[in-house]
């Protein structure tokens, strides 16, 4: 069944319906128009509906109860749970998030995570792309959640010693451009083949496209941990929204940006054109809303929205495509969009291939009947 074309499909980025080849080994030779392929015996037909790869999530603390800051060796079994999990949750690849903790822990964590990506590898389960480092060179001012305590100086030396021998284990780093006048660092990192993301920052329009000149390529949660958009001040927002080549992050859950500002700014961006969804999910991922540890504080959890006591937005524990559902039902953008959004745009950020090569198990089915939204594996779709 799954090395069986597939007919009358839509995809993201293809006109129309399509025919989707599968070779002999289960990956996706071609897709083309219906109206040209050529298709004799049996096929699947997917009546009309959206199909598309998984999602590819950027940025994701935990999962299950586990914060990835907190991962030791014995969180093993954890780990490929977690990885299980958020492949039935329709994630095909994911960046452990570190946030900001002393650099301990972090070259722990790094460890833990070279090991674990090096000998895991099931079929029915998210990859692991490599850790995103969500910190410590952060803008005290706009640190938002992040202990203030193990913030450090953005210079090379400290890059150095957070990354150790373990850069190649790092695959995005979160930093305010601000924090180094001499772009010497964003020079390191980009020798490193690190993709570099500007966030929780003050920068100004000036110093973001000094950054962005050097080769920093992506912005964290757009509008969050950031000035907002101003018409006399762009800011850093600004300055990534007019260059094609840098994407933002954002989180669409309708708290951390209010639907209106989605909006504005997927406009603003050509809609798939320099934004890409994250689940921005902590620990609690997976978990019924309540109170759960975060470091050496507590976060609350109430419909999805993680706060830290005091009421500081810490994150969320909504799954990735949570988010398609919500920018389709806020009538921001068509299914198409949404979807690429999430599995597209993603990958596009980080240098990921798309459907030509990709193994056919990794198909998500869409089916719209009104507000409704469903997905499900496209295999499983058909096994039924």
């Amino acid at each position: 069944m799954a090395n069986l074309p597939i007919i009358n499909a839509r995809f993201p980025g293809y006109k129309g319906l399509q025919t989707i080849s599968v070779d002999a080994v289960g990956k996706i030779s071609a897709i083309a128009p219906m109206s040209t392929a050529s298709v004799s015996g049996k096929a699947i037909d997917a009546g009309g509906d959206w199909l598309s790869l998984g999602g590819v999530d950027l940025q994701i603390n935990g999962a299950l109860g586990l914060a990835f800051t907190d991962v030791e060796t014995h969180h093993r079994p954890i780990l490929e749970k977690i990885c299980r999990f958020l492949w039935q949750q329709g994630i095909d690849g994911f960046c452990p998030t570190l946030v900001t903790t002393s650099v301990e822990n972090i070259r722990r964590s790094l460890d833990v995570f070279a090991e674990f990506m090096a000998t895991f590898d099931e079929p029915q389960a998210a990859k692991v792309l490599g850790v995103h480092l969500e910190g410590p060179f952060l803008n005290p001012k706009k640190r938002g959640a992040h202990p203030e305590e193990f913030l450090l100086p953005l210079t090379v030396e400290n890059v150095d010693r957070v990354l150790g021998d373990r850069a190649d284990v790092v695959k995005i780093i979160t930093l305010a451009p601000e924090l180094d006048e001499t772009g010497k660092t964003v020079d390191r990192l980009q020798s490193l083949g690190i993709t570099i993301s500007l966030g929780h920052s003050l920068a100004t329009e000036e110093e973001a496209n000094s950054a962005f000149d050097r080769g920093a390529t992506m912005v964290t949660h757009a509008f969050n941990a950031m000035p907002s958009l101003h018409h006399r001040q762009p800011g850093l927002l600004a300055a990534a929204i007019v260059r094609p080549e840098v994407r933002c992050g954002l989180i669409a859950d309708g708290v951390h940006v209010q639907p209106t500002m989605v909006k504005i700014l997927l406009q603003a961006s050509q809609f798939d054109k320099g934004i890409f969804l994250v689940s921005d999910a902590l620990a609690p991922l997976g978990l019924p809303d309540g109170t759960y540890p975060w470091d050496s504080r507590e976060i609350e959890v109430k419909q999805g929205t993680a706060r830290l006591l005091d009421g500081t937005l810490s994150g969320t524990t909504l799954p990735l495509f949570s988010g398609v559902q919500n920018l389709v039902n806020w009538g921001i953008c068509d299914l198409e969009t949404a979807i690429a959004l999430a599995t597209v745009a993603p990958r596009e950020a980080v240098g990921i291939e798309g459907a030509i090569g990709a193994d056919s198990s990794q198909l998500i089915r869409w089916h719209q009947e009104g507000t409704v939204l469903e997905w499900k594996r496209f295999k499983q779709s058909n096994s039924e």
